[in-house]
C-alpha cells in the first residue's frame, strides 16, 4: 500500500493493434518500456485510454497478465477491473488479482446508474478483494462520486486513493483528511500536485510525453506547465482516446489502427497537433518520427 501511495506519475497506457485488430503486444511492450526509460511509477491496463471497454475479457485479463509477467518488476500494474455489472468487477478483478496487478480500478455503475447505497455496496465488493483506486469521472458515468460516497469508502482496509475529475478544490478537501488523490485531469494536474497537494496523476499525455510529465510532477515548474497546456488541450479536443491514439500514430509509435467506434482525428486537427508535436524536442516524444498522415494512411477495424 504504501509504495502504491507513493506513485506520484501512473500512466493510463494505450493499447495498440495489428492491421487484424488484434491486441499488437510487441508494439505494447514498446510503449510500456519508453514508460519504464522515464522512470513512470505505474500503468493502468485497459483503462479508458487502453480501450478497455472495446476489449473482450480475455483481451482485458491477458493483457494484464502480460503486464505483469513482462514489467511486473520494473513500475506498478494497475488493472482496470470495473464494470457497471457488479459480477463481471467482481469476477475480472479476482482474476487480475490472481494475475498478479498490483492493484485495481474501480468505476462507478455507468448507464444503469443505481442509488448511493448501490454505489457504496458495488465499490464495497470489490475493495473486498483487494486493494483498489476508485475513478470517479462524472463526465463519462453520469454520476459524480461526491464526498460522502468516497469518505465512506475511505474507511476500507483496501481503499488506495481516488482518481479524482471533479478538480483541484475537491482533490484538496480530501487531502486535507488524509485521503490520497490522484488527478484525473492533466491540464490540471501540475498545480493540483504543487498548489493542492495531490498524490500525483494518472495521466494520459504521458504516453507522449511521459519525461516531461516525470518533471512536473516531481518539482514545480510553471514554466513546463504552460508549455504543455495546448499539448494536454488539443489531446482532448474529442473524447480520450482519440487524440492520443492519433499522436502516437502520427510519431510511429504504432501502427495507424483504430478499433472502430474510434476514428483518427481530422487533418485540420492532425495539423494542429503537428505544431505542437513539432515544438518539442524530437527525444521527448514517443516515437521515432513526426508526420501529418494522409486520411487513407488509417485503418478501421471492429
Amino acid at each position: 500500500m504504501k509504495q502504491l501511495k507513493a506513485a506520484s506519475l501512473i500512466t493510463a497506457i494505450k493499447t495498440p493493434y495489428t492491421a487484424a485488430g488484434e491486441v499488437d503486444i510487441a508494439t505494447y511492450d514498446v510503449l510500456v518500456q519508453a514508460q519504464v526509460d522515464a522512470g513512470v511509477d505505474g500503468i493502468v491496463v485497459g483503462g479508458t485510454t487502453g480501450e478497455g471497454h472495446l476489449l473482450n475479457w480475455e483481451e482485458h485479463l491477458i493483457l494484464i497478465a502480460h503486464s505483469v509477467h513482462k514489467f511486473g518488476d520494473k513500475l506498478l500494474v494497475i488493472g482496470n477491473t470495473g464494470s457497471n455489472n457488479t459480477s463481471e468487477a467482481i469476477k475480472a478483478t479476482k482474476n487480475g488479482f490472481a494475475a498478479g496487478m498490483d492493484a485495481t480500478l474501480q468505476i462507478n455503475p455507468y448507464y444503469g446508474r443505481t442509488s448511493t447505497a448501490g454505489v457504496i455496496e458495488h465499490f464495497t465488493r470489490t475493495l473486498d478483494i483487494g486493494p483498489a483506486f476508485i475513478y470517479n469521472v462524472p463526465g463519462r458515468t453520469g454520476q459524480d462520486l461526491t464526498p460522502d460516497i468516497i469518505e465512506t469508502l475511505a474507511k476500507h482496509k483496501n481503499f488506495i486513493g481516488v482518481k479524482e475529475c471533479g478538480g483541484n478544490e475537491r482533490i484538496a478537501h480530501y487531502e486535507k483528511q488524509g485521503i490520497a488523490c490522484w488527478s484525473g485531469n492533466d491540464d490540471e494536474s501540475h498545480d493540483g500536485r504543487h498548489q493542492y497537494g495531490s498524490h500525483g496523476v494518472i495521466s494520459v499525455t504521458s504516453n507522449i510525453v511521459p519525461g516531461l510529465m516525470r518533471q512536473l510532477m516531481d518539482n514545480e515548474n510553471v514554466e513546463l506547465n504552460n508549455k504543455l497546456q495546448g499539448l494536454m488541450g488539443w489531446l482532448f479536443c474529442e473524447p480520450n482516446p482519440i487524440a492520443i491514439n492519433t499522436a502516437l500514430m502520427m510519431t510511429g509509435a504504432v501502427k495507424a489502427n483504430f478499433r472502430l467506434p474510434y476514428l483518427a482525428l481530422t487533418k485540420e486537427q492532425r495539423q494542429q497537433g503537428l505544431e505542437l508535436l513539432n515544438a518539442l524536442n524530437r527525444v521527448e516524444r514517443v516515437g521515432d518520427s513526426l508526420s501529418l498522415l494522409d486520411d487513407s494512411d488509417f485503418n478501421y477495424c471492429v
